[in-house]
């Protein structure tokens, strides 16, 4: 399968961006298939949501892409197109692995009349209540929920990884405002339970606060920004809805040893999230995005291999427990093999470094696994009897991401195959490829006399704005002001 696949993105030119919540298999498939050819290094990638535009606009204009195959749900791909779009590559063909519609049921939670009456009503509450707002959206939403949302009330998007800071500095600089989050109910209620937290705790003074959170704040604004947000009370991820009240007691009643890190993601259940941002304040665990849970591991086991030559250092066993989809462990191995496979080449006097993941899922037994003499990284599913998480799935992993498989990837290779020879079957592929490109439902229309695909892609600039200069857009902060008048 490698091999044919390699032979065919090498003829075509072809780029693809993955999720990391793709299938395992899939992922490793990926990832022998970038490393088995120079050329496809820079051509295949596996990333977050917003990672994989920027990845796909490296690829088409540093690298020769002509099209992209984007492995993820359907308002991945349209971000994905929008965003070569406004770099300048809207020639550039973007096709998803199936012709079906592949949804996701947060973004779908936000496709309702309900999220939009929630919307007008809770703009209209800010004002009668002498505060001005801002939608801050999950970047996991469809184009289409963005231009509405736009043409409601100011939105800009975020991600899991900047939400905190774009918060932060919107509050900074936009007097008595009011923010509205959503779609993701867990995420916004973590946020909320995340801001609590530090209010209560007296670690956090103003000045840790200004050093290590944001150096516009202090106790008194970020209390309230707390009082002053808003959440979208029903959203959720159906995966991240599993990490609920049997995992966190899987969690404290089998891992509390020493060496043992917990990590959620800001899409979990509180219970979940609660254990995670406990043991973050003294650097046992994390949480955050898929990325910042893939950053923390890889320190944690880099640290652990820098100190196993010391003459005073013992054999380590780390264990990371993961919680958020599946999916994410093919990235998490592979970056912490790499790192075990160079200690072992280095290390002295025999001592060594062992990793496992294990996906928290049940109150029953977990599955042990054997120790070997070589610095290893262990897998461990959840529950005994096939009942729980492994590298082949089977819970904590997404229905939708797995309408992406191997054998869709190849058909779309051999379609852009043939539409490039220009052959009699050219004209039957490009109109079966048109199937795969992402939905249009914004294409052609209007709201309030505004393009809707500008509209919903505005959002998306203003978090970019943001992300690079560390201010909120000019544009974005006057829409805000003068939404009242």
């Amino acid at each position: 399968m490698v091999e044919t696949l390699k032979e065919g993105l090498l003829k075509t030119d072809i780029g693809i961006v993955a999720h990391y919540y793709m299938d395992v298999e899939l992922q490793g498939v990926l990832q022998a298939l970038k490393y088995s050819h120079p050329d496809l290094e820079n051509r295949i990638a596996i990333a977050d949501s917003l990672k994989m535009g920027d990845l796909a606009v490296d690829m088409c204009r540093d690298h020769g892409v002509s099209s992209v195959v984007c492995l993820g749900v359907d308002f991945m791909s349209e971000s994905v197109q929008a965003i070569l779009g406004k770099n300048g590559f809207g020639d550039i063909p973007v096709y998803r692995a199936t012709a079906k519609e592949i949804g996701c049921s947060l973004a779908e939670s936000a496709e309702t009349d309900l999220y939009r009456a929630w919307l007008h009503k809770q703009s209209k509450q800010a004002l009668d209540d002498g505060c001005v707002p801002l939608h801050v959206i999950y970047i996991n939403t469809s184009l289409e929920t963005k231009a509405i949302s736009s043409s409601i009330v100011p939105t800009i998007t975020c991600t899991s990884s900047n939400v905190v800071q774009t918060m932060l500095q919107a509050a900074l600089e936009i007097p008595n405002l009011r923010i509205l989050y959503g779609p993701d109910t867990y995420m916004g209620e973590n946020l909320e339970r995340l801001l609590e937290v530090i209010g209560e705790t007296d670690d956090w003074t103003d000045s840790k606060i200004q050093s290590e959170l944001h150096p516009g704040h202090n106790n008194v604004s970020l209390k309230k920004l707390k009082d002053n947000l808003v959440v979208f009370p029903s959203g959720n991820c159906v995966v991240h809805h599993m990490f609920g009240n049997q995992v966190v007691d899987t969690v404290k009643e089998k891992y509390n040893e020493p060496d043992t890190y917990v990590t959620a993601h800001l899409e979990v259940p509180g219970e979940m999230f609660e254990i995670g941002m406990t043991k973050s304040l003294t650097d046992e665990g994390v949480v955050g995005s898929t990325s910042d849970i893939l950053n923390f591991i890889t320190r944690k086991v880099q640290d652990a291999t820098n100190t196993a030559g010391d003459d005073d250092a013992k054999d380590r066993r780390l264990r990371f427990i993961l919680g958020t989809e599946a999916g994410m462990v093919t990235s998490i191995v592979k970056s912490v093999q790499d790192i075990l496979e160079k200690a072992a080449t280095t290390s002295q006097g025999g001592r060594r470094v062992e990793a496992e993941v294990i996906f928290p899922v049940s109150s029953e037994a977990v599955m042990s696994t054997e120790d070997s003499d070589e610095s290893t990284l262990s897998v461990v599913p959840g529950v005994a009897g096939g009942e729980g998480c492994s590298t082949a799935g089977g819970c904590a992993t997404c229905p939708f991401m797995k309408m992406n498989d191997l054998d869709a990837v190849q058909d779309i290779i051999d379609l852009v195959d043939e539409m490039r020879q220009g052959d009699d079957n050219s004209s039957s592929s490009e109109r079966r490829l048109r199937a795969h490109l992402p939905p249009t439902k914004l294409q052609g229309k209007f709201i309030d006399g505004i393009d809707a695909i500008e509209l919903g892609t505005e959002a998306i600039l203003f978090m970019r704005h943001f992300m690079l200069n560390k201010s909120m857009p000019k544009k974005l902060v006057d829409k805000v002001t003068t939404f009242s008048k």
